[in-house]
């Protein structure tokens, strides 16, 4: 476990956060065209960005998550998308990305959010409690990679909808 300080972002940050997406996202094996970093500086100027963190070691960013308002169709309020989660290469599978999102939740959680949703690796979610909800999904994207997490116990059910600008490119 690498021992990174987590704080919130600041307006020195987006060069070095852009920068780390890109690299986190550039050798992702992941399809389609790879634009996390346009889609977390859309949230920033958008007034998108519910919570955004970095990891800093050393003086140095090296992790960043994005927290942000999610619509759900049953018009339950108070969900949030996580996402994008970057950890630059060479400083994953060390606890960064672990670190980022325990820190994450509990801000949302502070910030009166009912919960969270996401599209991410259905290996790596679930240690943080995100279960897969037959019940809950996105136009277009596998049900199988699509989780949330409720702070309360209670889900939504219907379709997700991220705030506009993670259509940015």
């Amino acid at each position: 476990m690498t021992e990174a300080t987590i704080r919130n972002e600041t307006a020195a940050d987006s060069e070095a956060i852009a920068a780390v997406t890109e690299a986190a996202f550039r050798d992702s094996g992941l399809p389609g065209e790879r634009n996390e970093q346009h889609v977390i500086a859309a949230l920033r100027q958008a007034g998108g960005l519910t919570v955004s963190l970095v990891a800093e070691l050393d003086g140095q960013v090296v992790g960043h998550i994005a927290f942000s308002p999610a619509a759900i169709s049953d018009q339950t309020s108070g969900w949030q998308t996580l996402g994008p989660l970057s950890v630059r290469p060479g400083f994953q599978r060390r606890g960064v990305g672990s670190a980022l999102i325990r820190q994450g939740l509990t801000q949302i959680e502070g910030l009166g959010a009912k919960g969270a949703v996401l599209v991410g690796h259905r290996d790596y979610y679930p240690r943080f409690g995100f279960v897969h909800r037959d019940d809950l999904g996105y136009d277009g994207i596998p049900p199988e990679v699509v989780f949330a997490l409720s702070f309360d116990g209670q889900y939504p059910t219907g379709t997700i909808t991220d705030h506009p600008a993670f259509h940015a490119a």
